[in-house]
C-alpha cells in the first residue's frame, strides 16, 4: 500500500487572480509556473510518496507535470475543486493507495521535511492530517488515510469543516501546524512576506522561465 500526492492546479494564466493589483497576467503566469515546478520538485524528493497526480484543465500545467514524471488527470466541465479532487482520489484508490495527500501548488516555502512531517502524523490510520493556513481558517494541506475517508470541503473556512468531517467519520484528527505549510500565496501581503523565497524560485526555474517568455 502506498501514498500518493494530489496537486490541484488552476489554469496557469488564470491562477492567483487576487494578485492582479500588483502582478499583471504574464507575471502571474510565470509565478504559477514556478510554484508548480517547485512543488513537483519537492514532492519528487519525498521517498514516502510513490506518485504525484496533478489534476488541472490546463494543458500547459499537465505538460509540466509530465516533465516531472507526475501522473495527470484532465479536468472537464465547470471548475469544481472538491469534485476534481474526488475524481483524482478515485484514480489513486484504483492503484491500492493507503492514503492521499492533497497539496495545492501555492506554498512557496514548502520543503521536503514539511511534507515528511505530514506523513509522520499519519502513521496510525484511520486518520486525517490537516495543515491550516496562518489564519487558522483554511486548509493548506490535507492527508487522508484511508484514501476517500472523508469528503473534501475546500473553500473559505475549510479548516473547521475538515476537522468536523474527520470526527463524523470516526477518524483520528492530527493538526500539522508548521510555518512553511501555513503560508500560502493568495494576497499582495503574502507576496511581501515571501519575496526572498520567490526570487529563489525564479532562479531555480530560470530555464523554464526562458522557455515560457520566448
Amino acid at each position: 500500500m502506498t501514498l500518493w500526492a494530489i496537486v490541484p492546479v488552476k489554469p496557469l494564466r488564470r491562477g492567483k487572480s487576487r494578485l492582479s493589483g500588483v502582478l499583471n497576467e504574464d507575471d502571474r503566469t510565470v509565478l504559477n509556473h514556478c510554484l508548480l515546478a517547485y512543488t513537483l520538485d519537492v514532492l519528487s524528493s519525498v521517498p514516502e510518496i510513490e506518485h504525484t497526480l496533478v489534476v488541472s484543465r490546463d494543458p500547459q500545467a499537465l505538460a509540466l507535470a509530465r516533465d516531472y514524471k507526475a501522473r495527470t488527470v484532465q479536468e472537464h466541465g465547470l471548475p469544481q475543486l472538491n469534485l476534481a479532487l474526488t475524481r483524482a482520489t478515485i484514480v489513486a484508490v484504483n492503484h491500492e493507495v493507503w492514503g492521499v495527500l492533497v497539496l495545492p501548488a501555492d506554498l512557496p516555502l514548502l520543503t521536503v521535511p514539511d511534507v515528511q512531517a505530514l506523513v509522520a502524523c499519519s502513521r496510525q490510520p484511520p486518520v486525517v492530517v490537516i495543515a491550516p493556513d496562518r489564519h487558522g481558517r483554511g486548509t493548506n494541506a490535507l492527508l487522508v488515510s484511508p484514501a476517500g475517508g472523508i469528503h473534501y470541503s475546500f473553500g473559505k473556512e475549510s479548516f473547521q469543516r475538515h476537522c468536523g468531517l474527520a470526527g463524523k467519520a470516526g477518524m483520528r484528527l492530527e493538526v500539522c501546524d508548521r510555518p512553511n505549510l501555513a503560508l500560502d500565496l493568495d494576497l499582495p501581503a503574502d507576496l511581501e512576506m515571501v519575496n526572498g523565497a520567490l526570487e529563489q524560485l525564479q532562479a531555480y526555474d530560470s530555464r523554464r522561465l526562458k522557455i515560457l517568455e520566448s
